[in-house]
């Protein structure tokens, strides 16, 4: 008999609890998804205001934390590529970050080529018609245009899905110093 009143008195807490703990597992972001449910990297460039040719085709996957924003990007190999045949960036395997509404900060993987030397980008932000670069000591402004229009990484000898056979690149043009220099001049 007293077996089943504490069976009465338990089995309610237990089901209140059970319930408890299948509510916190479905509404709980969720760091990373399937596939076929989470929306392309680009989307989420999108979404964030951000334009699409920011990233090259050929990414691979991708996670992304929406509560935290913190974001991996995974390429089969580094990637490099050019904006206007001036611009060169590069993206290492992992590229990461944090992402919010016109912001990438806190960066780590991604590089831009300034004055023949490359510097990893720390920070972009989307301010009106550009998008600002911050590295350690550099920053500067390039047209949002520039990203418009889809990317693709180069390769020289055993190209892959998304890249460009590239066998020579240019150095960087006097457009480009011309921009850098006045952008640290206008901040």
């Amino acid at each position: 008999m007293m077996c089943s009143a504490i069976t009465k008195r338990l089995l309610p807490l237990a089901a209140a609890t059970l319930i408890c703990i299948i509510l916190i597992i479905h509404t709980t972001p969720a760091i990373t998804s399937s596939s076929s449910s989470k929306p392309s990297v680009y989307d989420l460039l999108d979404d964030y205001n951000f334009p699409l040719g920011l990233l090259p085709q050929g990414i691979k996957d991708y996670d992304f934390n929406i509560t935290t924003g913190k974001f991996s990007i995974y390429f089969n190999r580094a990637c490099t590529f050019s904006l206007q045949n001036s611009y060169h960036v590069k993206y290492k395997p992992i590229f990461e970050g944090y992402l919010s509404s016109g912001r990438l900060y806190s960066l780590k993987g991604v590089y831009v080529r300034a004055f023949l030397v490359w510097r990893e980008v720390e920070e972009i932000l989307q301010r009106g018609d550009d998008l600002v670069f911050s590295m350690k000591t550099w920053s500067y402004k390039l047209p949002v245009d520039y990203f418009e229009e889809e990317t693709q990484c180069w390769c020289l000898f055993s190209c892959g899905e998304g890249q460009v056979r590239k066998l020579k690149t240019s150095p960087p043009s006097f457009l480009f110093m011309k921009t850098m220099y006045r952008s640290n001049i206008d901040n």
